[in-house]
Order: structure tokens, then C-alpha cells, then sequence
């Protein structure tokens, strides 16, 4: 197939060009109703912010232009089918749980998974099972489970009706996937990726391979993470002879708006368009660029980099005594912005360009080393244990916690009690209690330790938690 094509977006700059005339939604007009102050901004993408007329397609309904679109990005990331989502990979996480579970489903789940991925557990009621990432030194935070874990957890539950992974890590950390895959296969289950950080993957060496090529039966990427789409444009790619694809299809249309954004899918069709025409002379000016970017990086005692496997990722590991927040607040103020901020890393992630703002980092890195020579010392903090177990049922399941009441309280009073919300550090979007999760003192511990350090939770309340009533357990594995 001609990967040069953007059949969507070319069908939309056809439709302006006939200068059409709107007594349809949206209420902006094609770009003549819209406040003066901002039009100059937003000019260019109305015009091609439209609905859903004739020639234009369905994203729910595809026969057109979004077909064909689809199309071309199936055949270029080798997937049997490829669907534009226009809600990010939260919609595809929530669509690929929901087409292979039910109520009372056993699942196997990656512990350290993006909150999506939680909630489509608790949409479909499924029956999760936990297996908790290993604590890797190197890299000094948590990465992906082990393949004994994977073995074990599949043995107690053959039944299990999916494995969910992540891969790669929010840093571009990868593991041993094919493996994984294989064994999973073996049981006839099927394997669902979220893919979400290796949308890129898909150039080849030096980047890691995709979970498509692996042999995974759905991958979920967001193409704006690290391909010149919009915010919230993603894809799903279904390759699986086990996973239907008209279920997935149908929890799409569910989950996805009735008038999805044709900027977009637009974009969608722009980024894999991109994708294609990359060239391996492109890849070495990006790769010379992030070297050079990691040696203005590296001049500094007080942090190094630790390694990643995706070389777009760079990952700044404070020392002994360095709070990751302060750093990265010393970098805001030289409006230098980090992708994520941990309590002792920082994430830092090179585009698919070469970096044209040398100077200004390294002014930047030279403000913040100054700034630090007379900041006090901070704690370390250890979480070695943020997961203790390595294969985890909840203590309650979803459809019996929708028929309890809850309760607030204090975290230093919630030990013992089930969690009836998740607490979640954002970024990552990973949680540290999960919502049917006892509550533990290593949990309060680790909460304790990270607001210290500065570290946002995304929650209603940030000094407590709410709890289901009439319901304490025992403390016996804290």
C-alpha cells in the first residue's frame, strides 16, 4: 500500500476547498463563530474540525475515508485490524478489557498498570488477579513481573480469560515479552498490551520491538505520546484469532464519543503517514541529537542517567540526598519541562527531531547545579516494597463494593480497612492502593514518604482516604 497517502486528511482539505456552507454542527461554523482572541489560534484546525457528512465517513461505521485510513495504519504496523481512538489509549485499555471479560471473569493483570486499565476492571467486574512488577537495582524503581511470576499466577488460574502487560514502561524499560507471550498462548489465552509509550517502535532498530510484531493479540499505542498526532489520538491494533473483532468494535462505539474529532483522526492519518516515510538517515540525526542532549544532561554531580531501552527516554536518577521535585521545580523556573517527575527520577523525552534548544539547556542545567549548591539535604526514600505480594486477588470484589457504604478517615487510621478508592501519584497514573485493596502500613508508609517529597496524588482529598464500613481485616503481611 502506498504509505504516503492521508486519504482522511486529504478528504477533509478537499471538503474546505469547495468552501462549504454550515446549518450543521459544530456551533463554531467552519471557524467563522469564535471569539477574536483566540482565532488566530485556532483558525487552521476548525476549518477542519467538521461531522460526520456525507464523504466524510464514521469513525463507527467506516466505509469511506476513516476505512481506508485504517487501513493504510493496519498494513503499516502489520496488524490484521487497526482502529482510530480519539480518547487516547484510555479508550482502547477500556475497549480490549471489556471485549475479552464479563462479570466474574478471572484476569491476570500487571500490578504496576495504568489507572485504565483499573477502571476497565472494575466496568466489566471482572475477577482481577494481580502479579506484582520486580524491583530492578539498576534502574532503581519497579519495571515488570518475572516469568516464574507469570508461570506461577498461570497455573493457579488456567481459567483466566486475558493476561493485561504493559510494555515498554513509562521510561522505555522493555522485558522478555515474547516469552511471556508464548507461554500465555500456551494456555489459550489471549495477551492484551498497553502499548502506550511505543507507538515509535514501529522504525525498528535501535528501538525495541513492538508487542505486535511479539505476537501480542491487541496493542493499544497513543500516537500523540511519541508521533506528531493530537492529544488523544491513539490506536488499537488487533491481531488475534481468539479476540473478536466485532466485540472490540462494539465496546468502541460504546466507550468512544458519538461525534468523535476529525482533527484527530486526522492527525492519526498524518502520524502514520509520518511513521512510514521515516528514513534510517532520519533516525541517525535523532540518535546524535539525544547524545548530545545526554552529555549537557550528564555534566553534574548531583544526578546520572540511568539506562533505558527506548533512546528517546532519558531518565535523570538523583543522588543520595536530592529530592527529583526541587530539581525539577529549578527546571520549570528556566522553562525546561520534564515528562514526569518521581521521587528520584526524572523523565526527560526526546522527540523525533533533532533538538534545536542546546543553548538554552545548557543554561538551563547550569541555573539549576547553581541553585542546588545551597539547598539542604532530603531523605532517601525506599520502595522496595511498595508491592509485597506477588500474586494478589482485591479483598472485595467490583460488584460487591457498588453495594457498600464508605466511609472517610485519616491514612494513619485506614490500616487494616478496604480501600473504596484508589490513591494514584500522577504522573504515572499508576496506584499505590488500588480501590478493594487492604490497606496496609507499608502503604500509609509509602504515601507519607511521597508527599514529603512533593509528590501530587490525583485524589479528592490528600489527607485521607476513603474506606468501605464494616469491613477490617487483620494486618498479617504488612
Amino acid at each position: 500500500m502506498n504509505q504516503k497517502l492521508t486519504p482522511l486528511f486529504s478528504t477533509l482539505q478537499q471538503f474546505q476547498l469547495n468552501q462549504p456552507v454550515s446549518f450543521h454542527v459544530p456551533g463554531h461554523k467552519n471557524g467563522e463563530i469564535f471569539p477574536s482572541f483566540a482565532k488566530d489560534y485556532y483558525s487552521s484546525l476548525l476549518r477542519l474540525d467538521v461531522t460526520e457528512l456525507p464523504g466524510l465517513d464514521d469513525l463507527h461505521a467506516p466505509e469511506g475515508a476513516i476505512a481506508n485510513a485504517e487501513q493504510l495504519a493496519g498494513d503499516y504496523f502489520q496488524a490484521d485490524h487497526t482502529f482510530f481512538l480519539v480518547g487516547g489509549s484510555t479508550t482502547g485499555n477500556l475497549a480490549m478489557v471489556l471485549a475479552t471479560c464479563t462479570a466474574n471473569d478471572t484476569i491476570i493483570v500487571q500490578r504496576n498498570c495504568h489507572k485504565s486499565i483499573m477502571n476497565a476492571l472494575e466496568l466489566s467486574g471482572a475477577k482481577p488477579v494481580f502479579i506484582a512488577p520486580e524491583y530492578n537495582e539498576i534502574v532503581d524503581r519497579y519495571t515488570s513481573p518475572s516469568i516464574s511470576t507469570l508461570q506461577e499466577a498461570l497455573a493457579l488460574y488456567p481459567q483466566a480469560k486475558a493476561v493485561v502487560l504493559t510494555y515498554p514502561d513509562y521510561f522505555g524499560k522493555t522485558f522478555n515479552l515474547k516469552k511471556m507471550i508464548d507461554l500465555i498462548h500456551s494456555y489459550h489465552i489471549p495477551v492484551l498490551i498497553d502499548e502506550a509509550h511505543g507507538v515509535h517502535f514501529s522504525l525498528g532498530t535501535p528501538f525495541p520491538e513492538s508487542a505486535i510484531a511479539l505476537g501480542a493479540d491487541i496493542v493499544v499505542q497513543s500516537a500523540h505520546k511519541m508521533a506528531p498526532a493530537l492529544t488523544m489520538g491513539a490506536y488499537l491494533h488487533l491481531n488475534s484469532a481468539i479476540v473478536s473483532k466485532h466485540r472490540v468494535a462494539h465496546f468502541l462505539q460504546i466507550i468512544q464519543s458519538s461525534s468523535p474529532s476529525y482533527p484527530i483522526m486526522a492527525s492519526l492519518d498524518i502520524a502514520r503517514a509520518f511513521l512510514a516515510d521515516f528514513k534510517q538517515v532520519a533516525i541517525k540525526k535523532v540518535l546524535a541529537s539525544v547524545d548530545k542532549v545526554k552529555t549537557i544532561f550528564d555534566d553534574s554531580s548531583y544526578w546520572r542517567i540511568v539506562p533505558s531501552d527506548d533512546p528517546l527516554k532519558i531518565t535523570l536518577q538523583m543522588n543520595e540526598g536530592i529530592a527529583a521535585n526541587e530539581v525539577a521545580k529549578h527546571f520549570e523556573f528556566e522553562q525546561i519541562y520534564p515528562e514526569l517527575v518521581t521521587h528520584n527520577q526524572l523523565l526527560f523525552i526526546h522527540g523525533l527531531a533533532p533538538f534545536p534548544w542546546e543553548k538554552r539547556l545548557k543554561k538551563a542545567v547550569k541555573s539549576v547545579k547553581d541553585q542546588l549548591k545551597n539547598s539542604a539535604k532530603h531523605d532517601t526514600i525506599k520502595v522496595q516494597s511498595f508491592f509485597p505480594k506477588r500474586i494478589q486477588e482485591l479483598a472485595l470484589s467490583y460488584p460487591l463494593m457498588q453495594n457498600l457504604h464508605t466511609v472517610y478517615m485519616p491514612f494513619n487510621e485506614a490500616v487494616g480497612h478496604v480501600a473504596a478508592e484508589a490513591v494514584i501519584p500522577y504522573p504515572p497514573g499508576i496506584a499505590l492502593i488500588l480501590k478493594g485493596e487492604k490497606i496496609t502500613t507499608l502503604h500509609i508508609e509509602a504515601i507519607n514518604q511521597l508527599r514529603k517529597q512533593g509528590i501530587r496524588m490525583q485524589q479528592r482529598h490528600t489527607d485521607g482516604i476513603h474506606v468501605f464500613t464494616g469491613i477490617k481485616e487483620g494486618e498479617e503481611d504488612t
